[in-house]
């Protein structure tokens, strides 16, 4: 038994936990979640917990169900809303075989994966997100979601509720070991943002997890609603997940270089590149639902167009700017994702088309330096900065012919993810809608 494994036991004994939950995520990024009791947690170490994968999204198939659940120890955490005694504890799991094999279509698997794949050339991957986010007074079947509160983007709400469940949020979070960098009332009502501070990917990925966890469950000991769905309200904002990424070699910085153009060294340029390029066939796996799409095609800030630029918040992908000299903190900024997207495929899909980009030497375009939701159809066509798909339809076209997404996923997930989404786009497609009941029912 390792080091990290006696903490855990340790930590359980002395803390009074009376419940191990140990997580993982379906292949649509949903939380699972079992829980154990103590007195099972190192046979859980030596052998993992058994259980019924065909029963999980995406996971595996039914004539192969027998499915193992190995807790990271590295991941423990107590959960601070079970409270100080008797108290519950979680773990991520990776998902194995019954032979000990990682199992192919665990997400969490595939980002690890990939950033193996990155450290094969030396790369360690570091994410630092800003998560957005909806409060709502409740959730009534068949009645439209009020806002917590009208407010607006930074503003300050004395004794508002936004302003007390952040509060109560960020504490819930920091308890956990999740460091916050900001946090803000973002433009729309009701709606919230807080930035987790960067991490390596996998960390990162199970930190959102984790938040996720966290927003509901605060939420609910206020009396209020959480929702990261992409477009919630039809007059306001959609929720993104902007997401600053960067490269590093040991203590180097990979994307700096002192003197060039905003500082980005080759390796950036051909990063952004590779983003650019791939940008189409990822957006299924970063914008996964269809409602995701009316955030991506409902203007508000939502990136549309493929083009990269400098501190421009109308690009896909943004420069930030940041103090001179300053080379730990050159990164680039990937505005497509948005808070339901699955963290662990995200940031696989995205660290594969940038390493893409590396590996094949692509050529970074030029900038955009207008505000391309401005410019004209014909203007924006002649820059060369196609639109990302405008549909999940389209978007399932653009995947379903990738190499690159077909390799990082996997054939396990990829042809899932396929197959979930058309099936939600034929759904989606046989409704009829409130607005063609109101436009259409009276005059036809």
């Amino acid at each position: 038994m390792d080091k990290q494994q006696e903490f855990v036991l340790r930590t359980v004994e002395e803390r009074d936990i009376r419940f191990v939950r140990l997580w993982f995520t379906d292949v649509l990024g949903v939380l699972k979640s079992v829980a154990i009791a103590p007195a099972e947690l190192e046979n859980a170490f030596n052998e993992g917990i058994g259980f019924d994968g065909s029963a999980v999204e995406g996971l595996t198939r039914v004539y192969e169900a027998d499915m193992i659940a190995r807790p990271d120890p590295t991941t423990f955490q107590v959960l601070p809303w079970r409270g100080e005694r008797q108290g519950a504890a979680r773990m991520f799991c990776d998902i194995e075989t019954p032979d000990g094999a990682s199992a192919l279509s665990d997400p969490r698997n595939v980002l690890k994966r990939t950033l193996d794949r990155a450290s094969e050339k030396g790369f360690t991957f570091y994410t630092h997100p800003e998560i957005e986010f909806y409060l709502f007074e409740s959730l009534e079947q068949g009645k439209l979601p009020v806002p917590v509160d009208q407010a607006g983007y930074f503003d300050n709400v004395p004794r508002g509720a936004a302003h007390s469940f952040r509060r109560d949020a960020i504490t819930m979070l920091e308890a956990m070991g999740i460091s916050v960098e900001f946090s803000h009332h973002e433009i729309g009502p009701g709606q919230n943002e807080i930035d987790l501070r960067y991490a390596d990917a996998l960390t990162m990925a199970d930190n959102i997890m984790t938040f996720r966890s966290v927003i509901k469950e605060v939420a609910l000991q206020q009396g209020v609603f959480a929702s990261f769905m992409p477009k919630p309200l039809v007059d306001a904002p959609g929720s993104g997940m902007h997401t600053h990424l960067s490269l590093f070699e040991g203590d180097r910085n990979a994307f700096y270089e002192a003197g060039s153009d905003y500082d980005l060294s080759p390796v950036a340029r051909q990063f952004v590149a590779g983003l650019l390029t791939h940008a189409p066939e990822i957006t299924l796996i970063t914008n996964q639902y269809v409602n995701s799409y009316k955030r991506l095609w409902g203007g508000a800030e939502a990136p549309s167009y493929v083009c990269w630029g400098s501190n421009n918040r109308s690009a896909l992908v943004r420069i930030p700017v940041h103090k001179p000299g300053k080379s730990q903190s050159t990164r680039i900024e990937y505005r497509g994702l948005d808070s339901a997207t699955n963290p662990y495929l995200a940031f696989s899909v995205m660290l594969a088309a940038g390493l893409k980009g590396i590996e094949e030497g692509y050529e970074l375009p030029p900038g955009a330096e207008d505000d391309v939701w401005e410019l004209s159809e014909a203007e924006r066509k002649a820059m060369g900065y196609e639109p990302l798909p405008q549909s999940l339809n389209a978007a399932i076209t653009a995947m379903e012919r990738s190499e690159l997404v077909a390799e990082t996923l996997g054939e396990r997930v990829f042809d899932f993810v396929l197959r979930n989404k058309r099936a939600e786009w034929q759904a989606y497609r046989e409704q009829v809608t409130p607005y063609e009941l109101e436009n259409n029912l009276p005059v036809l």
